[in-house]
């Protein structure tokens, strides 16, 4: 007979549950739109920006490090500790840094989506939220302070599903590979470990002008696969 398994563990059911929520709220799965959005890529790769592997994981490095990804998960935690009442202000900020008419519009329509579907698991920034333009890391950082999810893996959560996001669209619009795509997305998780350390006494900042050139750029590409 085989000896018996015994499992030492000091997970309990609560963290459990919370780590199912936040694999779900940030899985490509979840009803989002994020596969319709490239964030300014599809433009980059047109123009001769970004041709291979190693230059579009060097400027997905950079728009994590400078850019949106540092900005959006400052907004998360800003989100994460504010009052109610602060939490309308907060979208009016998340909008306003939206560059360009796109941007605005990719970090909206997820964010608004994301609040519709996080309502089945409710909460009462979720509820204050529900009627408004929400920008998306902000939606994001009001689900995850409701079910009292720690911010640091909300925080890495959040942005390894915006890079593994820009890869899907990379592997389509490049064409990149499969095995390159997850390449990038390994060589990315030290950097967004690094990202997850910065921001978290972090004041509202971040600039990424290649990112935002081509975002608004793309606004007026004659041909296109992605709505941004």
């Amino acid at each position: 007979m085989p000896k018996a398994i015994t499992t030492v563990t000091t997970t309990n059911i609560d963290d459990l549950l919370q780590l199912i929520r936040l694999l779900t709220w940030l899985s490509p799965g979840f009803p989002t739109g994020g596969f319709a959005f490239s964030h300014g890529l599809e433009w980059s790769i047109e123009a001769g920006d970004v041709v291979n592997e190693t230059a579009f994981g060097d400027w997905v490095a950079d728009v994590l490090r400078y850019g949106t990804g540092r900005s959006d998960t400052i907004l998360l935690r800003h989100t994460y500790c504010a009052d109610l009442d602060d939490l309308p202000a907060l979208c009016v900020l998340g909008i306003s840094l939206g560059f360009g008419r796109e941007r605005r519009l990719e970090t909206c329509a997820q964010g608004s989506a994301f609040i519709r579907a996080g309502s089945v698991w409710g909460g009462p920034r979720i509820a204050v939220l529900f009627d408004k333009e929400v920008p998306y890391p902000i939606a994001v950082g009001a689900l995850a302070a409701d079910h009292r999810i720690g911010v640091d893996h909300a925080a890495a959560a959040y942005l390894q599903a915006f890079a593994a996001g820009l890869v899907s669209a990379a592997v389509r619009l490049i064409p990149l590979g499969q095995t390159a795509g997850l390449r990038v997305r390994a060589a990315l998780e030290p950097v967004v470990a690094e990202l997850v350390e910065q921001t978290r006494s972090a004041d509202l900042d971040g600039a990424c002008f290649q990112s935002d050139s081509a975002a608004l750029r793309h606004e007026t590409q004659r041909t296109r696969l992605f709505v941004t």
